[in-house]
């Protein structure tokens, strides 16, 4: 298992493990993503965020980064952290501890680049998930409401949202 970078061939199989991970929050939770648009993914793709998990020639998860990330964290972007976003990983896979894995990687990223946290967010409301984080080394940070504004992604149109957060 090797965590690399997506390329723009593999955006259908993206869109198809996003459109797995939407079905499957909708049989845990009312609140799910509501699609993505092409053009987002493209741009994180060209510009190196969006990486994969792929099991032989299958893709099994996927998970975007960004170094800020105002409109979630308001003035925490001020700190110096990694964000994730959209971790996926296809129903086939699940249970693999990919999410630790990501974490992993994330951590020599962060060591590599002087980093300071791990954040994350995700839907409030859905304790199995927040408890998982947990779980996984991530502290609570709180819930809020997000301003959606069109920088983001549909599903910020709903909240609220629970903020997770690793020191490393």
């Amino acid at each position: 298992m090797n965590i690399t970078q997506s390329t723009l061939a593999d955006i259908d199989n993206i869109f198809t493990l996003y459109d797995a991970a939407t079905t499957y929050q909708k049989t845990i939770n009312n609140k799910s993503w509501q699609g993505f648009d092409r053009a987002l993914i493209e741009k994180e793709i060209n510009e190196n965020r969006h990486f994969k998990i792929m099991e032989g020639n299958e893709l099994a998860s996927t998970f975007v980064i960004t170094f800020d990330d105002p409109i979630v964290w308001e003035n925490s972007d001020q700190d110096k952290a990694i964000y994730l976003h959209r971790i996926a990983t296809h129903p086939k896979y699940r249970g693999r501890s990919y999410l630790k894995k990501i974490i992993e990687w994330s951590k020599a990223l962060a060591k590599e680049r002087t980093i300071d946290f791990i954040r994350m967010d995700t839907y409030s409301g859905n304790d199995r998930l927040n408890n998982y984080y947990i779980s996984s080394g991530f502290t609570h940070k709180g819930i809020r409401d997000i301003e959606w504004t069109s920088d983001l992604p549909e599903h910020y149109k709903t909240g609220p949202f629970s903020l997770f957060e690793m020191k490393i």
